[in-house]
C-alpha cells in the first residue's frame, strides 16, 4: 500500500493545526515540509522554528525535504527540531555518505533526490546509504508546476533496479501529483505519494484527502 504525503508548502498556515487534525483524522501519516534556501533553488519558505511547532503538535511523521546547498551545516538542527526523515539533493552536495551517516547516528531516516535531469544512475552507489529516494517530478523551488512525464522513466527504472538488486528503499515522487496522475505514478513504483495544491487548494480538504486516500490505500 502506497502512502500520501502532503506538502505543507500548500497548507494555509492560519489554519495549520486544524488542516494537520484533518489530515490525521483521515489517516494521513506523513506530512512532507518543504525547506528552500534561495541559494539552491530561487524561492525561500519555512525552516526549522516552522519545525519545532510542527513537531510540538503531531506525532505524524515528518518527512523533510532540504532544498538547500550545503545541506551537512543544518543535519543536527533539522533532527533536533523534530524531522523523522531527512531529505538532501544529490547536487546540493559532495558529502553525501557523511551527512547520510550522520542523519542515521541521529536516529533518523536518511533519504536522497534528485532533479528530473539528473541521471538516476548518479545516485546508484548512494542507494546502500539511504532508505528512501525522491524523485522531482518538478524543477524543485516552487509549488503548482506540472508534471513532467519522463520522471517515470526513472521510477520505473528505479523499482527494477531495486527488485534485480534485492534493495529495500523506498520511492518517493513530488511535483504535480494529482488525482488524475497518481494511480500512474503508484503502478509505476512509487511508494510514497507527495501532494501539494491538489490537496490543499483544490476544494474541502477532507475531500480532497477522501479522494487521495482512495487510491494510494488500493495500490
Amino acid at each position: 500500500m502506497a502512502k500520501l504525503a502532503p506538502s505543507l508548502l500548500s497548507a494555509d498556515f492560519t489554519k495549520l493545526g486544524e488542516q494537520i487534525d484533518v489530515l490525521k483524522d483521515k489517516g494521513v501519516s506523513y506530512l512532507h515540509f518543504d525547506v528552500m534556501d534561495g541559494i539552491f533553488v530561487p524561492n525561500i519558505s519555512i525552516g526549522i522554528p516552522v519545525l519545532q511547532s510542527i513537531r510540538a503538535y503531531t506525532d505524524m511523521i515528518l518527512d523533510v525535504h532540504l532544498m538547500i546547498t550545503e545541506p551537512e551545516r543544518y543535519i543536527d538542527a533539522f533532527a533536533s527540531a523534530g524531522a523523522d526523515i531527512i531529505n538532501i539533493h544529490y547536487e546540493a552536495t559532495q558529502k553525501h555518505t557523511e551527512i547520510f551517516e550522520r542523519i542515521r547516528q541521529l536516529g533518523k531516516t536518511p533519504a536522497v533526490t534528485i532533479k528530473p535531469k539528473t541521471d538516476w544512475h548518479d545516485i546508484l552507489p548512494l542507494l546502500k546509504y539511504v532508505d528512501m529516494v525522491l524523485v522531482m517530478s518538478v524543477e524543485p523551488g516552487f509549488g503548482g508546476q506540472s508534471f513532467i512525464p519522463s520522471s517515470l522513466d526513472t521510477v520505473k527504472a528505479l523499482a527494477e533496479y531495486r527488485r534485480s538488486e534485492k534493495l529495500n528503499f523506498d520511492i518517493e515522487i513530488d511535483g504535480g501529483i494529482n488525482l488524475n496522475n497518481a494511480a500512474e505514478v503508484i503502478s509505476a513504483g512509487v511508494d510514497i505519494v507527495v501532494a501539494g495544491s491538489s490537496v490543499f487548494c483544490k476544494g474541502d480538504l477532507a475531500e480532497q484527502t477522501d479522494k487521495f486516500m482512495g487510491i494510494v490505500e488500493k495500490r
